[in-house]
């Protein structure tokens, strides 16, 4: 646990559009609900909308353009160093649409989250509200996880279950997994700088008991 005369944790965002999640985050921090401090918001697009969000929550900014490099190692390289001029304790990816490398995700290892669209381990990749809707699905949701060097692979540390509604498309259930995106990524980053999250040897951990792989999962009844 943080003790009370620490400094508040040193949080850096990545975001590569609006930055909603971001805007979450840092809400929470602002309103005092975590000890934690949003110290820069870094985007791999200059002109991401979230930049723009950001400053204008008085939020350090900065950009490292990855048209600009050849190779995905390059960018990385380049992303380490203006992430590392922050001193962070926590990277948070906030629809961050970068592929690591391994060399990115070992340096972060245990301090790097990420938040995908689905009940991982289902649909990682893209356009998952399609997939769930194609296959069925009564339920669909929106996991916060530590980064592995797999694709959407990490341990799972929250989830959240939206039920899938009859009359559902992309769209409308887009809507409303993001709603749960804005509820629990503030509260996986909350235990997080409160010392209660860790990654050991690959898995999860909350007040020191290992998660199930959903992580611990808030159900449709929970969600109004």
């Amino acid at each position: 646990m943080k003790s009370e005369q620490a400094e508040p944790a040193r949080i850096v965002v990545l975001i590569s559009g609006s930055g909603s999640n971001m805007v979450a985050i840092a809400k929470s921090c602002l309103k005092k609900e975590m000890d934690g401090e949003i110290v820069a918001v870094i985007s791999n697009r200059p002109n991401a909308a979230g930049l723009e969000r950001a400053k204008e929550l008085k939020l350090a900014t900065d950009f490292v353009d990855h048209t600009e490099f050849a190779t995905r190692e390059e960018f990385d390289v380049n992303l380490i160093r203006t992430i590392d001029e922050h001193s962070p304790d926590l990277i948070v990816l906030a629809g961050f649409m970068r592929i690591l490398t391994p060399d990115f995700v070992r340096r972060y290892k245990g301090k790097l989250v990420n938040i995908h669209p689905s009940l991982l381990p289902k649909y990682k990749g893209l356009n998952t509200h399609n997939r769930a809707l194609e296959a069925g699905d009564k339920e669909h949701g929106v996991t916060v996880h530590f980064v592995s060097e797999d694709l959407d692979g990490g341990p799972n540390i929250i989830q959240a279950v939206v039920p899938v509604l009859d009359d559902d498309n992309a769209q409308t259930l887009q809507v409303r997994v993001q709603a749960q995106e804005h509820v629990i990524f503030p509260i996986a980053v909350k235990w997080f700088v409160e010392g209660r999250l860790s990654m050991i040897k690959g898995d999860a951990y909350f007040d020191n008991q290992a998660l199930p792989e959903t992580g611990l999962q808030l159900n449709p009844e929970s969600i109004s």
